[in-house]
């Protein structure tokens, strides 16, 4: 039950908000840049995400990489990793923090602490016109976390092994040697890729609906260090209706990286590790 409105409730609601991270002093987006890296960058490596499953790859820093809609509207869970390093890896909260809780072109996304630095950043995002929807939903979101076999067993008792995180587990798993069991402990939040999701005005729940995605439609990045990543082609499909089951119509999600010329990347550099001396105060 909802206890008693105070006699000063209005006024307490009428607080400006404040941003809590303004991210006016990050690097700026160097827009010309990633387009000169970008013109004349040959095509090196193509890989699927099949459906209801998903795929591993590597990318260099200092290399493209486009992940495509092909057959049909499909959305995808993304974890990224250092290549060299597995407790480096993306950050979504951070990200969310910084950039806002869906992401588009000229954003990055951060690496965990105590690297926090930009693994990769979104270069171009064919679903940058979609925007903020009327209910409050929008595209590439950094607020889920991933369809789970442990969630389906709370709500429903199930025993679903084509869910995302345990998609990722098995990609991990492969493209590592590690054992299952250890591969789950490195999966993390992901970026939700071509889906489409918001929060609900009354209660705040988390929502989806269906994606505005359709073959052709990509997003891609600029790898800012040496990347294994893991693409999740979600059993929802589109995310319409469900997910964390075989109901849906799903369709593979390609992967494409891509190499610059040597020249166009004459200056850059991988970004440090986060500057902080890690003291806390002793």
């Amino acid at each position: 039950m909802m206890s008693d409105q105070p006699s000063d409730a209005d006024e307490r609601r009428a607080g400006r908000p404040v941003i809590c991270y303004p991210n006016d002093t990050l690097p700026p987006f160097d827009r010309s840049f990633y387009l000169s890296a970008r013109d004349g960058a040959e095509l090196v490596t193509r890989v699927v995400a099949d459906p209801r499953d998903a795929a591993s790859f590597r990318v260099d820093a200092g290399q493209f990489f486009r992940i495509m809609s092909v057959d049909g509207p499909q959305v995808g869970d993304l974890n990224l990793w250092n290549a060299h390093d597995l407790s480096e890896r993306f950050y979504s909260g951070k990200t969310r923090a910084l950039h806002g809780t869906h992401v588009t072109e000229g954003e990055r996304l951060w690496s965990s602490f105590p690297f926090l630095r930009p693994m990769a950043t979104i270069t171009k995002d064919t679903l940058g016109w979609y925007g903020m929807d009327a209910f409050g939903g929008s595209v590439h979101d950094v607020i889920g976390t991933r369809c789970d076999p442990y969630t389906g067993n709370l709500l429903s008792g199930s025993q679903y092994h084509h869910c995302c995180h345990s998609n990722l587990t098995r990609a991990l798993a492969d493209a590592t040697d590690l054992s299952l069991a250890e591969a789950e402990t490195h999966v993390h939040d992901v970026l939700n890729v071509f889906m489409c999701t918001g929060f609900t005005r009354d209660t705040g729940q988390y929502f989806m609906k269906a994606s505005p995605v359709r073959p052709g439609d990509y997003i891609e990045f600029f790898a800012e260090i040496d990347l294994l990543g893991a693409l999740s082609a979600c059993p929802g499909g589109d995310c319409s209706a469900e997910h964390s089951s075989n109901a849906a119509a799903c369709y593979p999600l390609v992967v494409e990286i891509y190499q610059p010329r040597s020249d166009r990347l004459a200056g850059w550099e991988p970004p440090q590790i986060n500057g902080y001396d890690r003291s806390h105060g002793r």
